[in-house]
């Protein structure tokens, strides 16, 4: 539905720029508060264009009353679909390369090479799973090439707050456009079951050393364990400076000593030098916790 003068409208009547600026900050105030996502004033308008269906399907009036509703403790269903339409779920596998290169070379031998208990690896804000299941790619071939290895088990941990994006990933279905993003033919038909000529599904053997789980950022991360792997990539942007050195303070806490943090291209410590050094190899950055 369109309105006289080009505004996109929804059935409700509702458009971007029938929002009041109070009704905006409002309701990105409250995201924050809920879910650590900032959004600039230049990104206000998204809150309309992401929220229209959900306004449309409860007959909201406004975005004013989806935030009083957003307050109320029994509408934990609103806030998971919420949550869902205001993140962005884009990535592809093996993103820039790079990590799962230092990863695979450096510090994949180092883990099977380890002595005691099981490695874990964190794969924070996976998304739509392309993450983890990469790295657990990796693995298998790690075994691949030396049966013996399979004697150490590696656990990857992999969260989002989304339970929409966490339950894709746990089916581990892709259709055409998504395999084709960074995946080579032989990793797709070694490790994918193809269901129809648009959907691929993931093998089980490559979903048994992946453990699913919603986690919010925001929230006390204690309850995940220690981790001697870290990949918390391209998350950081979206949150304020204050916060991204809070969440930074809680992955160290659950990192081992040594452990390794893996940043997105474009992020950095947010001023927790004091608990990171900077290890520099031959094409990017990883974080080594120090204390």
């Amino acid at each position: 539905m369109h309105s006289d003068n080009g505004n996109t409208l929804s059935k409700n009547g509702i458009s971007t720029t029938q929002i009041s600026s109070s009704e905006l900050k409002e309701f990105a105030d409250l995201l924050e508060k809920i879910s650590g996502i900032h959004l600039s004033d230049s990104k206000h308008y998204l809150i309309g264009i992401r929220l229209r269906k959900i306004l449309d399907e409860f007959g909201f009036k406004s975005t004013k009353e989806l935030t009083d509703q957003l307050g109320n403790p029994t509408k934990g269903h609103l806030k998971e679909l919420v949550l869902d339409a205001m993140t962005t779920n884009e990535t592809f596998w093996f993103r820039d390369g790079h990590p799962y290169d230092y990863f695979e070379r450096q510090l994949l031998p180092q883990l099977l090479g380890s002595k005691i208990g099981k490695a874990r690896i964190w794969s924070a804000a996976c998304s739509s799973g392309q993450e983890p299941y990469s790295l657990a790619m990796l693995i298998s071939e790690a075994y691949d090439k030396n049966s013996a290895l399979t004697s150490k088990p590696i656990e990857i941990v992999a969260s989002d707050i989304s339970k929409q994006v966490i339950d894709q990933c746990k089916k581990g279905s892709y259709d055409k456009s998504e395999v084709e993003r960074g995946l080579s033919d032989q990793r797709l038909n070694r490790y994918f079951d193809q269901i129809s000529d648009s959907e691929w599904v993931v093998k089980e053997e490559l979903k048994k050393f992946i453990n699913f789980k919603i986690v919010n950022l925001v929230d006390s991360l204690t309850g995940l364990g220690k981790f001697d792997v870290v990949f918390c990539r391209n998350v950081l942007i979206y949150f304020s400076p204050e916060l991204k050195r809070e969440i930074l303070k809680k992955i160290h806490t659950q990192l081992v000593k040594g452990g390794i943090l893996i940043l997105g291209a474009s992020e950095g410590l947010s001023s927790t030098e004091d608990l990171f050094e900077m290890v520099q190899f031959e094409s990017g950055i990883v974080y080594r916790a120090i204390c």
